[in-house]
């Protein structure tokens, strides 16, 4: 068992085997997922688990180049927990169409309107 970051044998893996410019999405309960796009379903019940946990503890062993938010997120909360990242905002109907690239979605138990974040993978040089 390790010590510290992720525990979540899947989500371990597919941070650790991101390269530059993939992309991972941390999201609601109810971003609908393209057809092909791997879903890592840790929604228990409403708000169980919460984004900002879920999205802090991959932020942490992800280098993050940028987060895509939508327009319409207004949750403040959310958008302080981006504070260590250029944020881009886009459209929520761009945002659907950008998560077909992903390399998988991460569904939480947020309940919160828009509260959905795609982190594209940097370098650490």
């Amino acid at each position: 068992m390790r010590d510290s970051g992720l525990w979540h044998p899947r989500l371990a893996a597919l941070v650790a085997g991101m390269g530059h410019t993939d992309i991972i999405v941390v999201a609601d309960a109810g971003l609908p997922v393209p057809p092909g796009v791997e879903v890592v379903q840790l929604a228990v019940t409403r708000g169980v688990p919460a984004f900002l946990p879920v999205l802090a503890a991959i932020a942490a062993e992800l280098v993050v180049e940028e987060a895509t938010v939508a327009d319409e997120l207004t949750d403040e909360g959310i958008r302080a927990g981006l504070s260590g990242f250029p944020v881009r905002t886009v459209p929520h109907e761009d945002f659907k169409v950008a998560t077909r690239k992903a390399t998988a979605i991460v569904r939480t138990g947020e309940a919160t309107p828009y509260a959905n974040v795609i982190l594209r993978a940097g370098v650490p040089f």
